[in-house]
């Protein structure tokens, strides 16, 4: 069921929100509609991938046995770790 809401918004971006939803055949409402769709599903999106690393990094906690890098390997100068020069 659709719910009515109040928006306030800048009456010149108004004007050209409905010069856009008129290039797009379609009503400022859709558009608004469709954002908000858009930015709930991506957020849902973003919850679901954050859950997803931290269930694999909390079943994969042991998975490197006792190995810990040294430093002389962290810094070794490889060129991985030379981004910024």
């Amino acid at each position: 069921m659709s719910k009515n809401i109040t928006l306030a918004i800048d009456e010149n971006l108004l004007d050209k929100v409905r010069v856009l939803a008129a290039m797009k055949r379609t009503s400022v409402n859709e558009l608004v509609r469709n954002f908000l769709t858009r930015l709930v599903e991506q957020e849902q999106q973003r919850d679901e991938i954050t859950e997803e690393l931290l269930r694999l990094s909390r079943e994969r906690m042991g998975d490197m046995g006792d190995w810990q890098p040294r430093r002389e390997e962290t810094y070794s100068g490889h060129p991985r770790f030379d981004r910024w020069r």
